[in-house]
């Protein structure tokens, strides 16, 4: 059962333009979600500031008192939409949560830039903070961590860097270009089959790309490889099954793995902490989990 939040964001959402109308101008729902981004009420963090990772852009949000280490954070948005500033308020009640440095990292999106082009960004911020951390105040466990396309952004990551990472965090991840699993037939609300396709269009440069494990994660073979991990799932999200599927997967192979299931939940809720009662606890066990793992 959908949760009354839920209830009311459908409701408010309804008849908003599919990414997948002709009419969606994908520029135009860019600087919308920048402005209302920006009209959010957001928390103090000690420092904030802009970092240039290598020529990828980054936000870096130290919060006071911060533990060693930092989590490398990919933001979602189906690899076409949102943006650091988009994801600043969430990212700042995170760090704050979360007691450690956290770099925020301004990916390059599709269409203008396809596959692999955020993979490799992702590359580029690593290699960046095996060279800088230390002189950055940022040496330590690092954790990548991401949500919906983020999410798959941050399992590339980990498969890409194996024996890297002290830990994955992934929420409701974006996994499977097939849309296969049985919860895009059941769990479609707000989010259905056209839309994820149009996403996958999207950051696809060729059609074999969406077999390639580096965008199709599901697909990995070295699954395996992978340090403690975190799979978070919303119920009433198509991504569910895939998302819960994966966290089977890891614990076949033998990985730390601890998959949770938000009920009566949609996509998207983890970032709006004012919209769900569910998001703020959801931010607190992905602290806890990072304070046993890193």
């Amino acid at each position: 059962m959908l949760h009354p939040q839920a209830r009311a964001a459908l409701e408010a959402a309804a008849g908003e333009t599919p990414v997948h109308d002709p009419a969606f101008d994908i520029a135009d729902v860019r600087e919308a979600a920048r402005l209302e981004a920006l009209r959010q009420p957001r928390e103090d963090v000690a420092e904030v500031r802009d970092v240039d990772a290598d020529g990828v852009p980054c936000r870096l949000y130290r919060p006071a008192d911060a533990r060693p280490g930092v989590v490398v954070h990919l933001h979602g948005g189906g690899f076409v939409l949102n943006d650091v500033d988009v994801h600043d308020a969430a990212v700042r009640t995170f760090a704050n949560r979360a007691g450690i440095a956290v770099l925020s990292v301004e990916y390059r999106r599709p269409p203008e830039h396809r596959f692999p082009a955020a993979p490799d960004d992702v590359d580029t911020v690593v290699a960046w903070l095996d060279a800088h951390a230390e002189a950055e105040g940022l040496a330590g466990p690092t954790v990548v961590h991401g949500d919906s396309a983020g999410g798959n952004l941050a399992l590339v990551a980990a498969l890409r860097h194996p024996g890297r990472f002290a830990a994955t965090v992934l929420i409701y991840p974006f996994l499977d270009p097939t849309a296969s699993f049985a919860s895009y037939g059941t769990e479609n609300h707000g989010f259905d089959p056209r839309e994820a396709a149009w996403y996958w269009e999207q950051y696809a440069a060729t059609p074999a790309d969406l077999e390639h494990p580096d965008l199709a994660p599901l697909r990995s073979d070295r699954l395996g490889t992978l340090p403690p991990t975190l799979v978070v799932t919303a119920e009433h999200d198509p991504l569910r099954d895939e998302g819960e599927e994966l966290a089977a997967r890891l614990a076949e192979e033998g990985v730390t793995v601890v998959g949770t299931r938000y009920l009566g939940q949609l996509h998207g809720f983890w970032r709006h902490t004012a919209a769900y009662d569910a998001a703020e606890p959801l931010m607190w066990q992905v602290a806890g989990f990072l304070r046993q793992h890193a």
